[in-house]
């Protein structure tokens, strides 16, 4: 083969080389978030126009913050540093950080808002840029729960789909593959095989929800979903489990880690992220979720129980920090927040 035959060869594969699965789904995501207040996909599939902005911004963090961001200050745009921040408080304290990213509806479903069938295989993954954010964060230290595959592998199982269809938030399947991942990190962890085990029953049911999407579309609706109900074993499952300031873990994060569990418009109570730890793990959970952001509000929240209780830290072993993708870009912004008084 000659220079000429070779620099040919090369110039047609550089194409297959870089190729970026996610770049259709960017483009079709800024496409269709400026449009409408709520993104109506495929089969009945709806979006939230934010999560979908996010999805097409591409890289978020460093120099690139500042350009995609909806942060309030600039120097607020970045997660990376605000996230590392907390991580080295909580290291000082002997506290373990778990992030878990929630990933974006877009990511599981694509071929809602490209064309295809959401119930046919599952695609290759199209978070380029979050993948790459979490390595980051690794190489940093850091504690990383990727959802992604398991949510991908398991997006149209036999009790249904990992997201609501008419809401912003997870299913209760999806719930129960998130705690099945935090569960599989946490229980080779020495101070939680010393801990007694508080016995507790889940009983599945069917619930009729309308999801806040539909709600904003302003069309009626409902959807059907699973959920794990989760009580106390000597009521049979009736008695849900409080949530217990005591507790070693700390569950941190926005309304995901409300959904189901709080009621109200949270849609039930007792079936939420904090009950299927509870279930899995043994133990209660100490919850500090918002229905903001669960950027920096949810980091001001945890600061106020440290600052007005001298003791709150000791004993605590783990933040699990859940919140929304779009929270990297399309929240007020990545303050860093000092938990305890200087």
């Amino acid at each position: 083969m000659n220079i000429k035959s070779i620099s040919l060869f090369l110039l047609l594969a550089a194409p297959l080389v870089a190729a970026d699965p996610g770049a259709s789904l960017r483009e079709t995501c800024a496409a269709k978030a400026a449009t409408v207040p709520v993104v109506q996909g495929s089969t009945g599939w709806l979006f939230l126009p934010a999560e979908l902005r996010h999805v097409s911004v591409g890289k978020f963090w460093g120099d690139d913050a500042v350009k995609v961001s909806k942060a309030t200050k600039p120097e607020s745009a970045d997660p990376l540093p605000a996230i590392l921040d907390f991580k080295a408080q909580l290291d000082t304290v002997g506290i373990e950080l778990i992030l878990v990213p929630v990933p974006a509806k877009a990511f599981v479903y694509p071929e809602a808002l490209l064309g295809g069938d959401p119930t046919g295989p599952a695609p290759m993954r199209m978070d380029t840029f979050h993948q790459q954010f979490y390595a980051e964060l690794r190489k940093n230290g850091v504690t990383v729960i990727d959802l992604l595959p398991d949510l991908l592998a398991q997006r149209n199982a036999a009790d249904g789909p990992v997201f609501c269809k008419t809401d912003t938030h997870w299913s209760g399947a999806g719930i129960a593959i998130a705690a099945k991942k935090i569960e599989a990190l946490l229980k080779d962890r020495p101070w939680l095989a010393k801990m007694t085990k508080m016995p507790t029953v889940a009983v599945e049911r069917r619930i009729d929800v309308t999801g806040d999407l539909q709600g904003m579309l302003g069309a009626p609706g409902q959807e059907t979903l699973s959920l794990s109900f989760v009580g106390t074993a000597d009521s049979n499952g009736a008695t849900a489990v409080p949530d217990d300031r005591q507790s070693p873990i700390v569950l941190l994060g926005d309304s995901h880690t409300l959904v189901f569990h709080v009621g109200g418009d949270m849609h039930a109570s007792s079936a939420g992220l904090a009950d299927q730890l509870m279930h899995d793990l043994g133990i209660p959970v100490d919850l500090i979720g918002v229905r903001g952001s669960g950027a920096t509000p949810a980091r001001i929240n945890l600061m106020r129980r440290v600052r007005g209780d001298a003791g709150y830290l000791a004993g605590k072993k783990a933040v699990i920090w859940c919140f929304t993708v779009r929270e990297f870009t399309e929240g007020s912004g990545w303050s860093k927040v000092t938990l305890a008084k200087p």
